[in-house]
C-alpha cells in the first residue's frame, strides 16, 4: 500500500475515497514499457522541436482544447477518485480547456532574446519526466506538460497512482492531439517514478508532491546532473490582526481550509489570531463551517 492505495498483482487497486468501492484495476507500467515510452519520447522530440516556436505553441493549445470532449467524463472520475465535488471538478476541467494566454506567457519565456550584442537562444532539454500529484488530476499534468511541450520537449508522465485514471485521460487526450511519442503515459506507483526519473535517457524532472518524495528525486536526480523542478509541500499560515474584517477573516479561514478537500497546496493549515479578537474570530470560524456539507 502507498499512500492508501493498494498494489496487487502487478495492478493499482484504483478506489472511490467515498464509499470504498474499487472502481476499476489499473495495470502497473513494467521496466520495458518504460523504456519503451522514453525511447518513444527520444524519437519524436528532435522532429517536434524542427518545429518553430508559434507552431509548437498553437498545437498545444488545441491539444488543451480537446480536454473539452472530454468534460463530464473527466469530472465524474475526478470526484469518483480524488473526491472533490462535481462542482469542483467541472470547474478544474474548465480552467484548464482554454489556456491560449498561458500558452502565450510559455512562448513569450521561450523567445530568442537580445541582451546588448548578445542573442539569447532557449533549448531544450530533450526528454522531461513528469511526475504530477493527486489533488488536481488535470490542472497539476497540465501545468507541467505545457511549459516542457512548448519548450520544445517530449514528455514522459506518471501520474499519481491514487488517481489514475483521470489523469491517464487527459495524458491520453493531449497525446491524441499532438505528433505520436511526444507524450507517453506511464502508470503505477514510488518504484515506477523512481525508474523514470532516474532513467538515463531522461534529461529533466518536473515534479509537484511530497517534500519526502521531492527530496528522493533530487537526490537521483543529482547524480546524472538531471536539472529539476520541484513543488513540494509547505505549511501555510494565516494571521489575523486586531483590525482584521473578521466576517471576511472567519470565511477565508474555513473557505481556504476545506476547498477542494483540503487538498490545496496553497491552503490555510494554521491561523494566528491575536488574543484579543480570538474568541469573536473562533465563533465565527465555527458558523461558517458549519455551513459546509460533507
Amino acid at each position: 500500500m502507498v499512500q492508501g492505495v493498494v498494489i496487487e498483482n502487478g495492478h493499482i487497486v484504483d478506489t472511490n475515497p467515498a464509499t470504498g468501492a474499487v472502481i476499476q484495476r489499473v495495470r502497473v507500467s513494467t521496466s520495458s514499457e518504460i523504456d519503451a515510452a522514453v525511447a518513444a519520447a527520444r524519437t519524436a522530440q528532435p522532429l517536434w522541436n524542427a518545429r518553430s516556436l508559434h507552431e509548437r505553441t498553437e498545437l498545444v493549445k488545441k491539444a488543451c482544447a480537446a480536454l473539452a470532449g472530454k468534460r463530464q467524463k473527466l469530472a465524474k472520475l475526478i470526484t469518483q477518485e480524488m473526491g472533490k465535488t462535481m462542482a469542483e471538478s467541472l470547474e478544474e476541467v474548465d480552467d484548464n480547456i482554454d489556456m491560449s494566454a498561458y500558452c502565450d506567457l510559455v512562448a513569450q519565456a521561450n523567445a530568442p532574446e537580445v541582451d546588448g550584442g548578445s542573442l539569447i537562444v532557449r533549448d531544450p532539454h530533450g526528454v522531461v519526466a513528469v511526475c504530477a500529484p493527486w489533488n488536481y488530476p488535470v490542472e497539476e499534468i497540465v501545468l507541467l506538460c505545457v511549459p516542457a511541450l512548448i519548450a520544445g520537449n517530449a514528455v514522459v508522465v506518471k501520474p499519481s497512482e491514487v488517481v489514475p485514471l483521470s489523469s491517464g485521460l487527459v495524458v491520453e487526450t493531449l497525446r491524441d492531439a499532438l505528433p505520436s511519442g511526444l507524450v507517453n503515459l506511464l502508470q503505477g506507483d514510488g518504484d515506477v517514478g523512481a525508474k523514470l526519473t532516474g532513467h538515463a535517457n531522461v534529461d529533466m524532472v518536473g515534479f509537484t508532491g511530497s517534500t519526502a518524495t521531492g527530496q528522493k528525486i533530487l537526490n537521483t536526480a543529482s547524480k546524472t546532473l538531471k536539472p529539476v523542478v520541484l513543488e513540494c509541500g509547505g505549511k501555510d499560515p494565516m494571521v489575523v490582526l486586531e483590525d482584521a474584517d473578521l466576517d471576511l477573516a472567519a470565511h477565508d479561514a474555513v473557505a481556504y481550509s476545506l476547498a477542494n478537500c483540503g487538498q490545496v497546496c496553497c491552503a490555510v493549515e494554521r491561523v494566528y489570531v491575536a488574543a484579543s479578537v480570538a474568541a469573536d474570530f473562533e465563533n465565527k470560524v465555527k458558523a461558517e463551517a458549519s455551513k459546509w456539507k460533507v
